[in-house]
């Protein structure tokens, strides 16, 4: 099949989460458990920049002068917060309601954010070019990850910085992010997740790697019930994020 024919989008997936886009800044609505998760993986990806860029992360605009492309942005929770610390922030999203949510919300807190109701592989076909990649909570839900990760390996500047979380395909993730979660305790819609396209880490590196990016960090993010937040740990059986370069003497993409 020519390339172009190829795609990264799920359908089934654009129209789940295009039912839900309004939900999505009400923290105690069907994204609630995205709420109490952003602040450890904000956290995350706010050190891991600074630490990567030279940048003080107690400064007012940290990330002044880096392009930011958060694709699969949704209707923007990490997107607000990433303008705020001074990226130029790109927001990618395959479904258009979701787009237009996260511009509505942009607008109520006079944030400049370039939303766009696009794909991966529209953007690297035109060239686009990022310092910083988030694909969070992503690689999960495309047709194709390859596909998907090369196309945004090919978007990332050389000495660039990508961010991906998603979810381990074990037992112990089949019971507690789709059992438990989705069914038992109502966290996430039913059918947020399917067990199939969950993506181990070796298979993230494997993709990844084709890609010319390499991990340089990786963390597990567990739910503490008494605390009633997330955290990270080196527990990556369940939800786990990783932060990854693409080295700097890498050729053209």
């Amino acid at each position: 099949m020519p390339e172009a024919r190829q795609t990264t989008i799920d359908a089934r997936e654009i129209e789940h989460f295009s039912a839900l886009a309004a939900e999505w800044w009400n923290p105690t609505g069907k994204f609630g458990v995205l709420h109490k998760f952003n602040p450890v993986r904000l956290a995350y990806i706010r050190d891991h920049i600074a630490a990567h860029f030279g940048r003080d992360p107690h400064a007012a605009k940290p990330f002044a002068g880096l392009r930011l492309l958060d694709i699969g942005c949704g209707g923007g929770l990490l997107c607000e917060p990433m303008a705020r610390l001074g990226a130029q922030v790109v927001g990618a999203d395959a479904s258009e309601t979701n787009i237009e949510v996260a511009k509505l919300h942009a607008a109520e807190g006079d944030l400049t954010i370039d939303y766009r109701a696009t794909t991966a592989e529209a953007l690297a076909d035109a060239g686009e070019r990022f310092d910083v990649i988030l694909n969070m909570e992503v690689v999960e839900h495309v047709a194709d990850m390859d596909l998907f990760l090369s196309k945004c390996g090919a978007m990332l500047k050389p000495g660039g910085l990508m961010f991906v979380a998603t979810i381990n395909r074990t037992l112990k993730a089949w019971g507690l992010a789709i059992v438990g979660a989705e069914y038992l305790l109502g966290w996430l819609p039913r059918g947020t997740h399917q067990y199939e396209k969950l993506v181990r880490p070796e298979e993230l590196e494997r993709a990844l790697a084709a890609a010319g990016i390499v991990i340089a960090d990786r963390s597990g993010v567990v739910y503490n019930p008494l605390a009633d937040r997330w955290q990270r740990s080196r527990d990556m059986d369940v939800n786990y994020m990783v932060a990854a370069t693409k080295p700097s003497e890498a050729g053209p993409a």
